[in-house]
């Protein structure tokens, strides 16, 4: 093995925290995900500073903020723009992205974006990179891109896309496992996104009439139907998704890279899936901004002396601090681009940083006017002491206390009985539009 360890990003689309069965859920069972969480470290807390694919792939990827990065759905990431593969590149690392993109800037209007092709100065700088803009069709899924100097034609996955994904990872893995060159890999796949389709020996375990609800998924008709099929295909979907990091950790311990292996698993955002009686992302609800993200791997255990294992509340970890995070895992030194915070000091104790962030920031920028959405810009903040206050331009809109009403069903945000708590936080809100260089008209305190 090289001087450093390895780094494994595991990306799924649209799935939230709660999906796991680790954080609570009645409808799937991932014991494989279960297993990664308890032996390493589970961010209960972590979320998705803007609830939309492309500005949360650009901020993962380049731990810049979506107004300076990517503002919008099917806004292309900067060319000029360095991403955490440049800094792994030059640390010696292979560097090597599968799967979902979707940083291109392709119009679905104008084409398929399952078939769009990314020039190679536009593939984040990584050394091999094989990948789709976007595809909403998990069964019709093609890759094109380049394997060091080699440019690979545009071809078709020959079954359910994150089974044939993850093929290719293993593969992968296996040809680094003797190796001594270090690696960061990334597998990106659009499961759990809708359309909500499974291989039917995941699917048939789920049916709508079998469905748990939220209690924050109003007694509406319509809503709870339209929400009960979607989440029997979503379930199955995650389940089908636990199956397979189950076979990448196999390979990872039967090769022995586990042991000088950080896995770090995640997603880019969640689904309403009819809690509060909505659907999809862009709103600030914990349904769609609150994601799994799971830091495990190497050396894994609470035995091992210096690592840190379990639950780790009340940390919002965001999508900027996942690149600064993996090179703290690595001991890599931290571009100054970047302006996320290194969490690493939260698996691997002796990399504690002496202070993190009171609260995480969270944005809109440029809605996406689709169906289903969030039809205005607005900002907010995640404390780690359990509140979370979002507002439109110029006026309040919501107020949450998480540790009391987790569902999110009263809001405060404009009862002055919370008058003061909603001033500190506004006061905070603006701290970090001011730090980040962003423009939001707050509403007056």
């Amino acid at each position: 093995m090289g001087k450093h360890p390895n780094i494994l990003w595991i990306i799924t689309d649209q799935q939230r925290a709660e999906s796991l069965s680790i954080n609570g859920c009645e409808n799937a069972s991932t014991p494989v995900l279960d297993g990664l969480a308890k032996t390493g470290a589970n961010f209960t807390s972590a979320i998705s500073g803007f609830p939309l694919c492309c500005p949360y792939r650009g901020s993962m990827l380049t731990s810049r903020y979506p107004h300076k990065c990517v503002p919008g759905h099917e806004y292309q990431l900067p060319p000029e723009q360095p991403t955490v593969a440049a800094a792994f590149n030059e640390q010696g690392y292979d560097t090597f992205y599968l799967g979902k993109w979707h940083l291109d800037g392709a119009k679905e209007a104008e084409e398929r974006a399952g078939t769009h092709y990314v020039p190679r100065e536009r593939r984040g700088g990584f050394r091999s990179w094989l990948g789709y803009e976007n595809n909403n069709a998990q069964y019709d899924c093609y890759l094109h891109g380049h394997r060091g100097e080699e440019e690979i034609e545009m071809f078709r996955l020959p079954r359910y896309e994150t089974d044939a994904i993850t093929d290719i990872m293993i593969e992968y893995l296996q040809k680094k496992a003797n190796g001594e060159t270090p690696f960061f890999a990334v597998m990106s796949v659009q499961p759990p996104h809708d359309p909500y389709v499974a291989p039917p020996e995941n699917q048939r375990r789920h049916t709508p009439a079998e469905i748990k609800f939220r209690p924050n998924v109003p007694p509406v008709e319509s809503i709870r139907k339209d929400a009960a099929r979607e989440l029997a295909g979503y379930y199955a979907m995650i389940e089908n998704i636990d199956q397979n990091v189950g076979r990448i950790v196999d390979c990872l311990n039967q090769t022995g890279l586990m042991e000088h292996t950080h896995i770090i698993y995640f997603s880019d955002h969640g689904d309403m899936h009819g809690s509060h009686g909505q659907f999809r992302k862009t709103t600030p609800y914990q349904e769609a901004v609150n994601v799994p993200f799971i830091i495990s791997g190497e050396k894994r255990g609470a035995h091992v002396v210096g690592r840190k294992a379990g639950n780790v509340d009340r940390v919002p970890v965001n999508h900027v601090d996942i690149a600064p995070t993996s090179l703290g895992l690595c001991g890599l030194p931290i571009p100054d681009w970047m302006e996320g915070t290194d969490y690493s000091g939260m698996r691997i104790l002796k990399r504690r940083k002496s202070s993190y962030p009171t609260s995480a920031y969270l944005q809109s920028v440029i809605p996406t006017h689709h169906d289903d959405s969030i039809n205005k810009p607005w900002r907010g903040i995640v404390t780690t002491d359990g509140y979370k206050y979002i507002c439109l331009e110029g006026m309040d809109w919501l107020l949450f206390d998480l540790n009391t009403d987790p569902y999110e069903l009263v809001n405060l945000a404009h009862n002055d009985k919370y008058l003061s708590l909603r001033h500190r936080l506004k006061r905070e809100l603006r701290s970090w539009i001011e730090k980040t260089g962003d423009s939001f008209l707050l509403p007056e305190e």
